[in-house]
């Protein structure tokens, strides 16, 4: 299954959830759901933007991992 590695980014850059959620503008809820890998699909446009927003290689924001 493919995942995202936004929280483990986040503590290596010394940031917080709620510092990537102020800088993504989207709701809270939805935020929340796709940090923490609870939604079964996300935006290009998201990823996009986390992508710029944590200066990050596509390959270190999305894992594969083995369920």
């Amino acid at each position: 299954m493919i995942r995202l590695n936004a929280i483990n980014l986040l503590k290596e850059k010394g940031k917080t959830k709620y510092w990537l959620y102020k800088q993504m503008g989207m709701s809270y809820q939805n935020f929340n759901k796709m940090i923490n890998n609870e939604t079964k699909s996300i935006r290009y446009e998201n990823l996009e933007a986390m992508y710029y927003i944590l200066e990050c290689n596509i390959e270190d924001l999305l894992i594969f991992a083995e369920d």
